[in-house]
C-alpha cells in the first residue's frame, strides 16, 4: 500500500514509518524539516517536506492511507483539532485515502467509567501540558461526528513511550493494563497495531486502543 505519515520524525511517526517499510509498503514521511527527517528516518527516506497545514488534496490523493502522527507544543494543542478538521475537509464524501489518527489516552475510560483526562488533570504539574490531552479528546469528539469520511483512531495506554514492539493487546473504550499491571504502550507496539489494522481493516469510523 501507499502510506503517508504526517509527523514522521516524531516518536509515533518514526515507529510507524519503520514498521511500514519493514512490511514492504510504499511509505512517504511528511516532515517540516528535511534535515531532521533524514536524521531520524535515514538518508534514503522518502520524504515530502511540507508543513501539515500547507498540504493540499493533490499532495495526498495518491495514498491509500494517511497516518496523522502530528504532535505540537501545549500552547498550540488546539492544532490537533484544526488538523483533523483540515484532513476531513479535504476528503469529504470519499472512501480513499483512509485517515488514521493517533489520539491520546485521555478520551479512554478508567475502571470506574470516568474519563481518564479528568484523572490526568489531577497530576502535579499537569497545568503545563494538560491542553494536549484535552485537545486530543476534542479531536476524537469531532471525528465522532464525521460519517462521510473513511477514518479510524487509535489511543495508547496511560503511558505512551518510545520503545521496542511487543504483541499488541487491543481494546475499545477503556484503559488497558499490561501483564505487569501497569498501563503503557511503546511506540513500537503502537506501530504494529496500526499496520495490522491497515492491512486487515476491522475498525471503521471509530477508535480502538492498544496496550503492550
Amino acid at each position: 500500500m501507499k502510506i503517508a505519515i504526517i509527523g514522521a520524525a516524531g516518536m509515533a511517526g518514526k515507529a510507524a514509518y519503520q514498521e511500514a517499510v519493514e512490511r514492504g509498503h510504499e511509505v512517504v514521511g511528511i516532515v517540516r524539516n528535511e534535515e531532521k527527517g533524514r536524521a531520524v528516518l535515514g538518508s534514503d527516506a522518502r520524504l515530502l517536506v511540507k508543513d501539515a497545514f500547507d498540504l493540499e488534496k493533490s499532495d495526498l490523493s495518491g495514498f491509500d492511507v494517511i497516518i496523522n502522527a502530528f504532535a505540537t507544543a501545549p500552547d498550540k494543542a488546539y492544532l490537533h483539532v484544526d488538523l483533523a478538521a483540515k484532513l476531513v475537509a479535504l476528503f469529504r464524501e470519499t472512501s480513499s485515502p483512509r485517515l488514521f489518527f493517533i489520539l491520546g489516552a485521555g478520551s479512554l475510560l478508567d475502571h470506574n467509567d470516568r474519563l481518564f483526562v479528568e484523572t490526568i488533570k489531577t497530576i502535579p504539574g499537569a497545568d503545563a501540558w494538560i491542553s494536549i490531552p484535552v485537545n486530543q479528546y476534542k479531536q476524537l469528539e469531532f471525528l465522532r461526528q464525521v460519517d462521510n469520511v473513511n477514518w479510524v483512531g487509535v489511543s495508547p495506554s496511560a503511558q505512551f513511550v518510545e520503545g521496542e514492539k511487543h504483541t499488541p493487546v487491543l481494546g475499545k473504550t477503556h484503559l488497558l493494563t499490561a501483564a505487569d499491571g501497569k498501563s503503557h504502550t511503546t511506540s513500537g507496539t503502537m506501530a504494529v497495531a496500526i499496520l495490522d489494522e491497515i492491512e486487515k481493516p476491522s475498525v471503521h469510523q471509530d477508535r480502538f486502543t492498544v496496550s503492550d
